[in-house]
């Protein structure tokens, strides 16, 4: 029995030839370095102002220098994203997760429950306070940033958490809402690495 494939987007997809030259030239670089665009691309590209505005934002926040590293943000957004219940955020960025830590179970152990995940204490710390921020933001107090300060945080790393975290939050929902399916090559990508320890 062969399985039905759903569309990409419950919207229309623009054509890429079609796109402004600098939102063109962002895509084809990515897809240079991928071998293949990333469908949210595709789906947000009927409206080139925000997937400009999008792309720009997740860029300051996921590319900036310093902070965090780059497999913490990408763990923020993979526990982050499951807590949203946003496939495509999941399945996208658990694949950079376990490219970016070198390791091939990270992702799914995070995605599917972070509390049992192998995790340090910073980066149980660091999870916990993203998952409240997803959830429950509005809850979020002085002990939240204290525990973080004690596993070695710093203030500037406690808003990126919670930024990532934020940003994300409006991603699993523009993805949700358009029902933008995860390409492929995303659930393959970063798996044959050897396991750590």
């Amino acid at each position: 029995m062969t399985r039905a494939r759903a569309p990409i987007s419950r919207f229309p997809l623009a054509d890429l030839a079609s796109l402004p030259a600098d939102l063109a030239a962002r895509i084809h670089e990515i897809s240079e370095k991928s071998g293949f665009v990333p469908n949210v691309f595709l789906a947000m590209a009927h409206r080139p102002d925000e997937l400009r505005a999008f792309m720009d934002y997740h860029d300051a926040l996921m590319e900036r220098p310093g902070g965090l590293t780059k497999a913490e943000r990408e763990m923020i957004v993979v526990a982050t994203s499951g807590a949203n219940d946003c496939q495509y955020c999941v399945v996208a960025h658990g694949a950079i997760l376990r490219i970016r830590a070198k390791d091939p179970l990270i992702a799914d152990q995070v995605a599917v429950n972070w509390h049992k995940a192998d995790l340090t204490p910073r980066e149980e710390a660091m999870l916990a306070y993203a998952v409240k921020v997803a959830l429950r933001a509005q809850e979020v107090g002085p002990e939240d940033h204290a525990a973080l300060t004690a596993a070695g945080f710093s203030m500037d790393e406690i808003w990126e958490i919670g930024a990532i975290t934020a940003f994300f939050g409006m991603s699993n929902r523009i993805v949700n809402m358009a029902s933008i399916r995860p390409n492929d090559e995303f659930y393959t990508l970063g798996r044959s690495q050897p396991a750590k320890g």
